[in-house]
């Protein structure tokens, strides 16, 4: 028979390998967000960070959020999770610090990858965030991104659907206007930088348009998902059993 034990006196259920920090806003979260746990094919666990709103993060950079995202973290730590990601691109601010504060892998951002996108392609990488005018070089370094590296840069504040349903939390989303929004902004990206390797989604909302991405500029495309994913298929090992 095999023998079960507690781990840890806080943990009430088991079976979540990643938990989320998630922003304290309102918009509809759709399959592929980050935000929508149907998204990942394992269980997930959320845990909101207070007062952590898009304004705050993305606008003001404010640094007193630092208290509250370590706060967050060590919630989902206390609940077994075996590794802490994020809901949003910008939380690469408070990386290295809620990496400290706890005592299992976090990866708050997905410019994390950028990187290692890098190093397999050897050509610039593409990065399509929420605003543009808010990526900043504190967010790469949080991120650990060595100067240099050749980026390119386009937002998806000018786009009308995009900025009022997520930037602005309108209350509503139309998925197909986003859809087209991002495929054109992927599309202007590449037409204008013909060299670029790959594209990353900087946005959390970003995931469900990556299949229309990658037909539209046949290239690599990597986001919060493809991150997560890897992270997990690290942390909960299958045996096998061989492909025939």
């Amino acid at each position: 028979m095999v023998q079960f034990q507690v781990t840890r006196k806080s943990q009430s259920w088991y079976g979540e390998s990643i938990g989320i920090l998630i922003l304290d806003a309102t918009y509809p979260c759709i399959p592929g967000n980050v935000g929508n746990a149907s998204t990942f094919p394992f269980p997930v666990r959320y845990q909101e960070v207070n007062g952590a709103s898009i304004d705050r993060l993305l606008n003001q950079r404010d640094p007193s959020l630092l208290e509250p995202f370590i706060h967050a973290a060590k919630k989902l730590e206390s609940r077994g999770v075996k590794a802490i990601t994020g809901a949003c691109g910008f939380m690469a601010q408070f990386q290295t610090q809620v990496r400290a504060a706890v005592n299992i892998p976090v990866f708050l951002t997905s410019l994390l990858q950028i990187p290692f996108i890098f190093q397999i392609t050897g050509r610039p990488v593409g990065i399509i965030t929420a605003n543009s005018a808010c990526l900043t070089p504190d967010h790469f370094k949080g991120a650990g991104i060595p100067d240099g590296l050749p980026l390119i840069v386009a937002g998806m504040e000018g786009q009308i659907e995009f900025r009022e349903a997520v930037l602005e939390e309108k209350g509503t989303l139309d998925s197909d206007k986003i859809e087209q929004e991002v495929v054109q902004v992927a599309s202007d990206l590449v037409a204008g930088n013909p060299d670029m390797g790959a594209i990353l989604l900087e946005c959390s909302d970003l995931p469900p348009y990556a299949k229309a991405v990658q037909q539209a500029v046949n290239l690599p495309v990597y986001d919060f998902f493809t991150m997560i994913h890897y992270v997990h298929t690290t942390h909960v090992r299958l045996p096998f059993f061989g492909f025939m």
